[in-house]
């Protein structure tokens, strides 16, 4: 589908990164950015653990491992990997019923089917995401980001349940969030020594602990302290029952992971202006999540929200994902005690920021501009992001892309009608042909009333499908009936080959045949596919 060019896909429409520091300020800029990211990591895998049923180790080992060997081997340095929701709210079931012995199980398989992705190259399919796609993906996630930050104004009720702060509580929890993105915005404009959301979460903390106010804390949600991983293959039969209750739930976890991974990946080296690799992106998830399977993590994929919080914070290269993973497991080795008393509020912020930064405030402006049908799947994959999740969403918007775009060429197929010196009746035909426009090709045609000898012209004629060849072989078959003439020009050397039904009932002239075969696969000419 056609876009407007004045469009752009930069999520970060409010600040744009600086270009990357040279030298040892590289390395200090690089590590800034991983501590930031990590801080803001501890949050996010302790409630996605408790979304999926988990303890809270869980969600963090996940997130240090997943995190530590994507950003080590994985096709685009600067993004972050770890626990996400999009995989935690399908696992809830697995967990429940069958307990998290299966979940260990099943994260091991989810990497395999990954790592067999990379090994295939399917990453390159991602190219069929359409552009309104990418946009409703972007602002479906800063949606997603945003709708999770109320969860934090949120107290236990003591009877099972939840109920909002209110009253001073929820003031100074407001007050809190504000001061920290007002920090992190005066911050960008001051200095970029020092990645402006860790200079809100330190301005935030130190606030909070000098006037020792009463609020909520990072410690308030779980103990991140424990000890490091440890490996143990998971304790589940080596049945064929085993494997049909594992197996739908990896296929469905591999899908999302990949689907929202390689999005993500396009997003940052858009942002960045680099070219991402995403077969070698495949190949890390599905060994991270193989690792992280067999030392007790829940498994992961791609963050878009804390590959926001990296980029924007300076982070580019490897260094910033591998520090953001260490830090996150000194976290828990040794510092689980200083982290725990950052406030909620803070980290608040710093979401709120990404998710000022992550939405895509062009497509607002566009809406108007571009065709109907792309607004339309704009909003659907947004609408489906936050109601369902990101594979289902990506999947409609895909096909509903790919219905629109087979109407709209089903609709464009015609003819010119010439007359050869010899009397011949010549059809140009220019379009199309496929499975959605062979009944308007057959309209073009009316054998009882065509002359004697007929000629249709497929030089400015694209056959795509075997749809397409049934459909010249079944007009073939209509001049044949009518004791007419019928040439075929100009058609490639492989749909006559698959024109085997005609036979010799049709005449087929090869003068000036275009050099276009059927149903090309483009992606093949581009055997390292990682460069686009």
């Amino acid at each position: 589908m056609h876009t407007p060019k004045a469009v752009s896909l930069h999520a970060a429409d409010v600040s744009r990164p600086v270009p990357h520091p040279v030298g040892w300020l590289r390395t200090k800029t690089e590590l800034l950015a991983g501590l930031t990211v990590a801080m803001a990591l501890v949050p996010e895998a302790v409630a996605f653990a408790f979304v999926a049923g988990l303890e809270p180790l869980v969600g963090l080992y996940a997130a240090f491992i997943v995190g530590l060997i994507t950003a080590l081997f994985g096709g685009r340095p600067g993004m972050i990997s770890g626990a996400t929701g999009a995989l935690a709210v399908v696992i809830v079931s697995l967990v429940a019923t069958h307990g998290v012995q299966y979940l260990f199980a099943t994260v091991v398989l989810m990497g395999v089917m990954q790592v067999l992705a990379g090994v295939f190259h399917l990453g390159k399919f991602i190219r069929l995401v359409p552009y309104p796609v990418m946009l409703g993906f972007v602002n479906g996630l800063a949606i997603v980001i945003l709708l999770a930050q109320f969860g934090q104004f949120k107290i236990a009720d003591g009877v099972g349940g939840q109920t909002w702060l209110q009253g001073r509580a929820l003031l100074i929890m407001l007050a809190l969030a504000f001061l920290t993105m007002f920090v992190i915005w005066l911050s960008g404009k001051v200095t970029k020594a020092v990645p402006a959301p860790l200079v809100g979460i330190l301005a935030t903390s130190g606030l909070v602990i000098g006037l020792g106010l009463d609020v909520r804390t990072v410690g308030d949600m779980a103990s991140i302290a424990g000890g490091l991983p440890e490996f143990a293959i998971p304790d589940v039969p080596m049945t064929w029952a085993t494997l049909k209750i594992v197996f739908p739930y990896a296929l469905i976890l591999c899908l999302i992971g990949l689907i929202e991974s390689l999005l993500t990946l396009n997003l940052v080296a858009e942002m960045t202006e680099t070219h991402g690799k995403t077969s070698k992106e495949c190949l890390a998830q599905g060994a991270a999540n193989v690792v992280t399977g067999f030392f007790g993590g829940m498994g992961g994929c791609a963050m878009i929200g804390q590959s926001m919080i990296n980029v924007e914070s300076g982070g580019r290269g490897r260094l910033s994902g591998v520090s953001a993973a260490l830090f996150l497991l000194i976290f828990v080795l040794f510092a689980s005690d200083l982290i725990e008393m950052i406030p909620l509020a803070a980290l608040v912020g710093v979401m709120m920021m990404v998710v000022i930064g992550t939405f895509a405030w062009s497509s607002l402006r566009i809406m108007h501009k571009i065709p109907k049908s792309d607004a339309f799947v704009l909003v659907l994959v947004s609408a489906v992001t936050v109601i369902s999740d990101l594979a289902i969403a990506v999947v409609v918007g895909v096909i509903v892309s790919a219905l629109v775009l087979a109407w709209k060429a089903s609709q464009r197929i015609h003819s010119r009608v010439l007359e050869s010196n010899e009397g011949a009746k010549i059809y140009l035909l220019e379009g199309v042909l496929f499975f959605a426009s062979v009944e308007s090709f057959a309209a073009l045609f009316r054998p009882k009333d065509d002359p004697d000898e007929v000629i249709i012209d497929f030089a400015e004629t694209r056959v795509l499908d075997h749809s397409g060849l049934q459909a010249i072989d079944s007009l073939a078959e209509k001049y044949k009936r009518a004791n007419k003439s019928l040439q075929l020009r100009h058609l490639s050397p492989d749909c006559k080959a698959l024109l085997k039904k005609a036979g010799n009932l049709v005449a087929v002239s090869i003068i000036e045949d275009p050099h276009y075969g059927v149903a090309v696969d483009y992606g093949a000419r581009f055997d390292d596919e990682e460069t686009w």
